[in-house]
This record gives structure tokens, C-alpha cells and sequence, in this order.
């Protein structure tokens, strides 16, 4: 049920500890990261070829891997460099996972090495320009991966789940607009001439415009294999252009979504917003970060009262309505990617002349 061949976000550069590994099961794999000698983020299992115990219970010295109960030392490359007292040339090598460090994230490859290309990571134009200002975290959630990109692709859930910050009626009273591009989905609203939510009052106040005014609201959510999420969302003032102002009329962000699955009913969620309004203001960053987090924590609560519920009714069928067609649509293209992925991996490999 997870796509391999594909880069996913594994952790954050802030969650390596120089001395200690970092423990983190990502596809039902349980892997160990940490940073070599020269800096680099190294992920392997997490497994000591030893007696198997994991080497996240170890320690990291001078960047090397030690496991914790024996002292072995292990190399990036998943093969043993030493042990006190022991010949380690005939010890098993262990897996070594292809990892890259960009955009402020560490992404890892779980699938085929030789496929590991990082030039196939997505490119983040707002990590990569000072226009733009980032806040975000890091939830563990107890509910299927797919669950959370139905959520993320049907926004109508705002209006109850989130009434006291970003939702409102109107979100229920706009259609919706669904349509896949290649492998991206794409979901739209517009709402005009409505009265902006708390979150957005507070948005156009920081960027010094009238926060009573009426405005256009839009919401325009991209999913792409294997679990990322982009939102467009802003308000300009009422008839100045909508999504399309000019920025002296509109306060706008992209909500970044990276989803990670951990187990079929378990997932890493890498959440945060970014914009492009008063980049440099740092109290700006952490109010937003704070209102989100909580706006996320609301989700959290349902993923994981949906997943029980699932779990306890197997044999229930579930709805789809005019307004889960970017969810429907997002899990056709990842069970299409999973079954190429799938036929490839048992296609026979080409035998020898």
C-alpha cells in the first residue's frame, strides 16, 4: 500500500542529535539515521548484525554508528568497520537506504537504489528563496496515510472541524472543481465576496490591510505521488482579482503537506506553512506556526477516531460524494504507481547471452 520508488520526507535536520541516532519506522521498515564524519545523513536499518538489537539504542561517536550493546561500529554503507575484540570482515552487511539532505528537510528513498535520483526530489521554490518565510512541525498520527489525503483534498471539513479559526459556511455553499494533470490532482474554491476568518483577519492585519473588508477566499490543493500535498490559500480584498491580486491587496500561503507512512495505520506528518508577506517577521512565523499546529491537532483528534472506527467496522463500505472526487482521484494514481511498481519488481530479469 506504499509507493517505494519515490522520495519521501523521513525527518527534519533538527531532530539529528549529534550523539545520538535518531530511531524512525517509515513503510513498515524500521530504520536508524544519524550524520557521519563529514556531516552527511546516513540511514540504515535498524539492526545490528550482531544479535540484532537496533542500533537507534546506540550512540554516535566522531560520526560513527555504535551500537549500544556490544560496541560494534557500523558504516554508512551498512557494512561493520569494527568491534572490540572480533574480526568483523565475515559480519552480514546490513541495508543502507539512499537519503538526501534539501529544502530543509531529510528525504529518503525506500525502493531501488539505482533509481534513487535526487534531481526527482520535488523542487520547493519557497525553501529556496528569502521572499519566503517557513514554519512547521512534525505530528505522528494513528490512522492510514490515505486518510489524511482525503482530508487535505476535500477542504470541506473546515467548516466543523475547524469553525473556530479557518472555517466557515461558505466553504459548504462553494463548489468544488476537480482535475488531474499526469500524476497531479488538483481540487479548487473560490469564494467571493465573503467575510474573512479569524485566521485570515489576523493575516491581513499583519500585512497591514483592512481586516473587516469583504474578500475573495480561494483554496486550491495539489496532490502528487507519493503523499505530498501543496495548498494554495489566501484572501484578497473583494474585486481586486481574487487568487490574482496584486500582493498590496491579498495575504496568501502555501500549506505544505508531507505524509509519511509509518505502518498501514500509523503515519509521520511534516506540516507547516510558508509565505510571502512580511518574510522577516519572526514573531509573524511563530504565531502562524502556533495557530497551525493547532488547526492540525484538530485533524489529528478525527484521523484517529476515523481510523478506530474503520478498524472496528472492516466490512463497512464508505461513501464517496461529488466532494472526495480529489481524494477518489489521488488513490487511483497511487494504486496505479503501486501496481507498475509492483510488475516491474516481478518482471524477470533479462538472462545473459
Amino acid at each position: 500500500m506504499f509507493p517505494r520508488n519515490c522520495w519521501y520526507v523521513a525527518c527534519m535536520p533538527s531532530e539529528l542529535d549529534n550523539d545520538r541516532p535518531l530511531g524512525r519506522t517509515v513503510c513498515n521498515e524500521r530504520m536508524v539515521f544519524y550524520r557521519d564524519a563529514e556531516g552527511r545523513v546516513a540511514a540504515l536499518e535498524d539492526f545490528c548484525p550482531h544479535r540484532g538489537a537496533p542500533f537507534s539504542l546506540g550512540r554516535v561517536t566522531e560520526g560513527q554508528l555504535v551500537c549500544g550493546y556490544h560496541g560494534l561500529v557500523m558504516g554508512s554503507d551498512g557494512k561493520a568497520l569494527s568491534m572490540p575484540g572480533q574480526r568483523v570482515g565475515p559480519f552480514p552487511s546490513i541495508k543502507a537506504f539512499p537519503v538526501a539532505e534539501r529544502y530543509g528537510f531529510v528525504w529518503l528513498w525506500t525502493g531501488d537504489a539505482t533509481l534513487a535520483d535526487p534531481a526527482k526530489i520535488p523542487p520547493l521554490h519557497w525553501a529556496a528563496s528569502p521572499d519566503w518565510a517557513y514554519g512547521g512541525g512534525l505530528y505522528h498520527i494513528n490512522c492510514d496515510y490515505r486518510l489524511m489525503i482525503d482530508n487535505l483534498m476535500d477542504l470541506t471539513h473546515e467548516t466543523y472541524v475547524h469553525a473556530d479559526s479557518i472555517g466557515q459556511k461558505e466553504i459548504d455553499e462553494t463548489k468544488v472543481t476537480t482535475k488531474a494533470e499526469g500524476d497531479t490532482v488538483i481540487t479548487g474554491r473560490l469564494m467571493e465576496n465573503v467575510t474573512a476568518p479569524p485566521f485570515w483577519q489576523m493575516a491581513l492585519r499583519a500585512n497591514h490591510l483592512d481586516d473587516k473588508a469583504p474578500v475573495d477566499r480561494w483554496q486550491i490543493c495539489r496532490f502528487t505521488p507519493p503523499s505530498h500535498v501543496m495548498i494554495d490559500v489566501g484572501v484578497a480584498h473583494a474585486g481586486k482579482g481574487g487568487f490574482h491580486a496584486d500582493a498590496s491587496h491579498k495575504v496568501s500561503s502555501i500549506v505544505v503537506d508531507f505524509l509519511t507512512p509509518e505502518t498501514e495505520t500509523t503515519m509521520w506528518y511534516f506540516w507547516g506553512m510558508a509565505r510571502n508577506f512580511n518574510p522577516k517577521d519572526k514573531a509573524l512565523t511563530a504565531a502562524i506556526r502556533e495557530g497551525q499546529g493547532k488547526i492540525f491537532g484538530q485533524d489529528l483528534a478525527v484521523l484517529e477516531a476515523q481510523q478506530k472506527n474503520l478498524l472496528l467496522n472492516p466490512q463497512r463500505k464508505l461513501l464517496n460524494l461529488n466532494i472526495d472526487a480529489g481524494g477518489v482521484q489521488s488513490r487511483r494514481i497511487l494504486d496505479r504507481v503501486i501496481a507498475q511498481e509492483r510488475a516491474g519488481a516481478e518482471r524477470p530479469a533479462p538472462q545473459a547471452a
